[in-house]
């Protein structure tokens, strides 16, 4: 979850054909390696990247995948560094992106961290 016109990093842009908008916009290796994912999974019909949730009480934040799978259903994945997890304003966000899209009817939340002995997914 970033606040809506991130600067804080540099920004990959990749051609997918799954991603709504034709570009993949992630910021970090584990946006990208999840976009990668997004794109092999049969099961994920398209996807949009970095998408604003309008009127959150926190301010202008973007969940940073919103997938619609195959039968319709929405799936939302927020990445996160595991080093980050514990950080009040990352709780406080996740908790805020989940009950948003909760708010929504999407069942289908999780969180994306990398593996505990390196950066990958």
């Amino acid at each position: 979850m970033k606040k809506k016109n991130y600067k804080g990093s540099r920004c990959e842009k990749r051609s997918m054909g799954k991603c709504a908008d034709g570009v993949a916009k992630t910021f970090n290796g584990i946006e990208s390696r999840y976009a990668d994912r997004l794109e092999e999974n049969p099961d994920v019909k398209e996807f949009r990247c970095q998408v604003l949730l309008e009127g959150l009480e926190l301010g202008e934040y973007c969940s940073d995948f919103v997938a619609t799978k195959v039968d319709g259903e929405l799936m939302v994945r927020e990445c996160v560094f595991r080093k980050h997890l514990a950080k009040p304003l990352t709780a406080k966000l996740l908790d805020a992106s989940r009950e948003y899209w909760g708010k929504r009817g999407v069942l289908d939340w999780g969180i994306v961290v990398e593996k505990k002995d390196d950066d990958n997914v």
